[in-house]
């Protein structure tokens, strides 16, 4: 038996509209939510035309010219705009009758194309029992016939399942939310190894070891800790016969754990370092979760990738600005301080969910617009912008003035001392090792 999606009400209209242009095809991202039982599709996305488009204004008549690596840019640009528990469910191809047989084979292409780039930036790992099929729909512009299908994305050779398509009127108009901020301190030591102070990759590095922390951390849902098989609203009360736009909203406290339990070996290193990167502030983070009897776990998880990924795309926004105002250079010696993008929330009509985005502090509200209808065309009004949060820094410190050769062999021999004694399982003489022995150097040296 195939998946079944509930599709909002609206999204019919809008595919309705798309197909009447008079274009051989037109090629969007359906995004939703997906559970163990169901499948919800809330926004469907045109994809937007690109550069040689709008330069000479016109369109290609045949799939063959579908820019693939165009469509896979504009996925990566929406689902940073997705808070936790949305996703980019799959394509969607709207084409006359004549390219009705080429379609089927171009979905598929495109699924399989947006979820490897997708899943190439995460810094998180999908669950075993985790949903992995992607939606493919087709749509004949002349008939209106739909053709839902659809792929599992983990098996490459996965061939076409039916699904059902279902229209349905206020699907997310009163989804949960779970809400919280978080208090962020990271330092990344720069390996003095790491060739030209690669800070883009200095810094995923220890992104992805903080992420390990998140995903470890304890969950206070409303001061409660909750089993991960109980209902979300387990002794709560429903909201019943509200169609309107009003989320039931659960505040959310963090617990980073300090320590590891007693199982976990502790290991010590010493690294020689050429600088670190520190991350500083405090970042909003939200996750919307379906309304049919959620899963505690199904929350909690949408929320800690949520967590993870709001971080993770804020530095990635600040290099690639970095890199368009060439404003950083590879082997700069002084220290710099950067403010990562601030995050925002835009409603979305119809909905209790709300959409995101990041600015920096010194762009427009005419920008943030822009970037909604070019991403999602989606038209936003300068007052529904709401920024969520204060700034939170990022700063780069190099190690000023080059090593010498006395550090360099101090370090050196502090770093042999110390797996010596690790080799013997004593971890506290070996930090002592390495002090007595980085201060006792010219004693030895004599």
């Amino acid at each position: 038996m195939g998946r079944t999606y509930f599709v909002e009400e609206a999204i019919g209209q809008y595919l309705s509209d798309l197909s009447t242009n008079l274009k051989p095809y037109v090629t969007g991202l359906l995004i939703g939510q997906c559970s163990p039982q169901r499948d919800y599709v809330i926004r469907a996305v045109r994809t937007p035309p690109g550069e040689e488009q709008k330069e000479d204004n016109i369109s290609p008549s045949k799939l063959a010219s579908i820019d693939e690596e165009w469509i896979t840019i504009h996925a990566g640009q929406v689902s940073r705009m997705l808070p936790g528990g949305l996703l980019v469910l799959g394509v969607f191809i709207i084409a006359t009758p004549e390219l009705s047989k080429e379609s089927q084979n171009t979905l598929r292409k495109l699924v399989f194309s947006v979820e490897k780039s997708l899943t190439r930036k995460r810094l998180w790992k999908p669950a075993e029992e985790e949903v992995s099929d992607r939606v493919a729909l087709q749509i004949c512009s002349a008939t209106k016939k739909v053709v839902c299908r659809t792929y599992d994305v983990q098996d490459p050779k996965s061939s076409a399942k039916p699904a059902d398509w279902k229209y349905q009127s206020a699907l997310s108009a009163s989804w949960l939310a779970l809400d919280c901020t978080v208090n962020v301190n990271i330092h990344i030591p720069l390996l003095a190894t790491s060739p030209n102070h690669d800070l883009e990759k200095n810094t995923r590095n220890g992104l992805i070891r903080w992420s390990k922390q998140i995903e470890d951390s304890v969950f206070l849902i409303n001061g409660q800790v909750k089993d991960d098989d109980t209902e979300l609203l387990e002794g709560q009360k429903k909201l019943r016969g509200n169609t309107q736009s009003s989320p039931q909203f659960s505040d959310v406290k963090v617990l980073t754990q300090l320590s590891q339990g007693s199982s976990h070996r502790s290991t010590a290193t010493v690294q020689i370092c050429s600088g670190s990167i520190n991350l500083k502030g405090a970042v909003r983070c939200r996750a919307y979760v379906h309304n049919n009897k959620p899963k505690v776990k199904e929350a909690v998880q949408a929320l800690k990738r949520d967590i993870i990924n709001t971080l993770s795309d804020r530095c990635e926004i600040l290099f690639e600005d970095l890199l368009i105002n060439e404003e950083h250079h590879q082997k700069n010696l002084e220290r710099e301080y950067h403010v990562l993008p601030q995050r925002l929330f835009v409603p979305v009509a119809g909905s209790s969910v709300m959409l995101s985005d990041y600015k920096f502090v010194d762009e427009a509200a005419g920008e943030i617009q822009g970037h909604f209808v070019e991403m999602l065309d989606q038209s936003v009004q300068a007052e529904d912008i709401h920024v969520a949060e204060e700034v939170t820094t990022v700063d780069i410190c190099p190690v000023t003035g080059n090593v010498d050769d006395t550090q360099q062999k101090q370090l050196t021999k502090a770093t042999l001392l110390l797996k010596l004694q690790q080799n013997m399982g004593v971890v506290i003489a070996a930090a002592v090792a390495v002090f007595a022995s980085i201060f006792s150097f010219n004693y030895f040296s004599d």
